[in-house]
């Protein structure tokens, strides 16, 4: 399981028009699922991301979690995240889990950052998307459980 975690002042997801998740200071996280993934792997990448201290103390540097800065959370899937690049020009995208594999577990992350106390909002799993964000720092990781 991966992920594109990046600190936002601001992110939301737009499908058909309509504003469908919506959050103010705190993470936006592009999931990518793989053969393999289980529960198991989702609640270790909730953990990891509400965890990671991406968030300036009093001092300005990066040691506050999103957990302790109070930052809300929207995630979502994003299968491109197992495009494979290493040959030609079209990325393969067989190391992506199908829909009905990734759906649930791009959901137990969500519930599972919802069990730890987070304010989470959500994309449209399959929908085509817009995501709109304010990149905060900018500051963006790559977490790979």
């Amino acid at each position: 399981m991966r992920a594109v975690v990046q600190r936002v002042t601001s992110a939301s997801v737009t499908v058909d028009g309509e504003v469908v998740g919506a959050v103010g200071r705190g993470l936006c996280v592009l999931v990518g699922v793989t053969h393999g993934d289980d529960l198991a792997r989702a609640e270790q990448l909730a953990d990891k991301v509400w965890r990671l201290r991406i968030f300036p103390d009093v001092d300005g540097r990066m040691d506050r979690s999103a957990e302790e800065a109070g930052g809300e959370v929207l995630v979502i899937s994003q299968f491109t995240l197992y495009g494979d690049t290493r040959k030609g020009r079209r990325p393969s995208w067989g190391a992506a889990a199908p829909g009905p594999v990734a759906e649930p577990l791009v959901e137990a992350v969500a519930a599972a950052l919802r069990a730890r106390g987070a304010t989470v909002a959500t994309g449209r799993f399959g929908a085509e998307m817009q995501v709109a964000l304010v990149n905060d720092g900018p500051v963006t990781l790559f977490v790979e459980v």
